[in-house]
């Protein structure tokens, strides 16, 4: 069982910057291929980034192409942890942002949400424009 919390969400002008955090429970963090998520109001949750475990030491990312260029996603097996940097943060980037965690090296896509076995309980972030 794996217990994911997310952090670093608020509020912030149009233009500026966040990171999010997301803290895993468990001593097999590094084996988990990790994901965040966002869902704003009326919508359905969608992908936003997602890193590889890392098996035989090399991480893939990705993003959904709303993003790319802007967010950044990153990890730190020795603190259980991954990072969501969100630089040029625009209106169109409010919703809750969840973390997401999936057993690696299954060989799956990384970007569908029924991949993913286990779901932290989000953190907000508001973009004013």
């Amino acid at each position: 069982q794996v217990q994911l919390v997310e952090s670093g969400g608020g509020l912030v002008a149009a233009g500026g910057s966040l990171r999010l955090s997301c803290a895993a429970s468990g001593r097999t963090f590094r084996s988990y291929d990790m994901g965040w998520y966002r869902q704003a109001p009326g919508k359905e949750r969608e992908f936003v980034a997602a890193v590889s475990w890392g098996g035989g030491n090399t991480y893939y990312a990705y993003y959904t192409d709303s993003v790319k260029g802007r967010f950044t996603i990153s990890r730190d097996n020795a603190k259980n942890t991954v990072y969501l940097q969100m630089n040029s943060l625009k209106p169109e980037d409010t919703a809750i942002y969840y973390c997401a965690a999936a057993i690696g090296g299954r060989g799956t896509s990384l970007r569908d949400s029924d991949e993913y076995d286990y779901w932290g309980q989000g953190t907000q972030v508001t973009v004013s424009s």
